[in-house]
């Protein structure tokens, strides 16, 4: 891809997306150009990357074809009104924060602007990321799809339509942060049998991991996958039993819907 890219912040996400495109091989370094608001920041990431480095935002904005705005939802606004008369006509302007609307985006920046809507998660650090992109309708297809292919270069990538962006935290957003709390439940019960607390983590992590990839590679309905290890009169199925009765499900379901309204009430705001 012959695109210039700009990172306005450089934290642990937009490091994971600049590491990814480049390892990949989709975009060179010498592409990339990124601003941050300590020169710490910068000199470790012009070392670890290779990569242009600005404290100016306004540079940035004027380097990119595609614009990432990796910055937390309080700074968007100050940040536009800096840049946007540095952000070319045919600039994608990429948002990475939760509750940041396209309305919102086309509002602060201008008629025609082309804003593509996203919401990557953490294991996006270990290239296995999940994104959710929603384009505004001044994005052609092409365009859209250059996009995509920079966040394949570190997992996955599914285009959905807005209304369902502030579902996406609480199903894959924030849900990274549910399966650690699980593992490090299951660890937990590991460690009370005996077992040594770092073979735990591992033994717990794994069957996470594995139990994931056969949902993905085997298209078979989780329900069915689990029927697969419970035997009858097993211990498997015991466990399920307590899990059920313990309301397992629901709480998922109620966290989730939690996660759900707080998204809504950060776009409100």
């Amino acid at each position: 891809m012959k695109k210039k890219i700009g990172f306005i912040g450089c934290g642990n996400m937009a490091q994971a997306m600049i590491a990814g495109m480049i390892r990949s091989e989709v975009i060179p370094p010498e592409q990339i150009m990124a601003s941050a608001f300590t020169e710490a920041t910068l000199i470790e990431v012009r070392k670890n990357y290779h990569i242009h480095i600005s404290q100016d935002n306004k540079a940035v904005a004027a380097f990119a074809d595609i614009l990432f705005l990796a910055i937390k939802p309080d700074q968007y606004k100050k940040v536009i009104n800096e840049i946007k008369d540095a952000v070319g006509d045919d600039t994608i302007v990429v948002t990475i924060a939760a509750g940041i609307t396209i309305d919102a985006m086309n509002e602060a920046l201008r008629e025609g602007a082309k804003v593509v809507r996203t919401m990557p998660n953490t294991p996006s650090l270990v290239g296995e990321g999940l994104s959710a992109l929603c384009p505004n309708e001044f994005v052609e297809k092409e365009e859209l799809q250059d996009v995509k292919v920079l966040f394949e270069s570190f997992g996955k990538a599914e285009v959905i339509q807005e209304d369902l962006m502030d579902a996406i935290p609480a199903i894959s957003g924030s849900s990274p942060a549910y399966v650690f709390m699980f593992i490090e439940a299951l660890a937990d019960g590991g460690v009370m049998q005996g077992i040594p607390r770092k073979q735990a983590y591992r033994l717990a992590a794994q069957a996470v991991l594995g139990a994931a990839k056969m949902v993905l590679e085997t298209g078979m309905h989780p329900g069915e996958l689990k029927d697969q290890v419970c035997s009858p009169g097993g211990a498997t199925i015991e466990a399920v039993t307590t899990l059920e009765q313990k309301q397992f499900r629901g709480a998922v379901l109620s966290a989730m819907e939690s996660c759900t309204k707080k998204a809504k009430d950060l776009a409100k705001s």
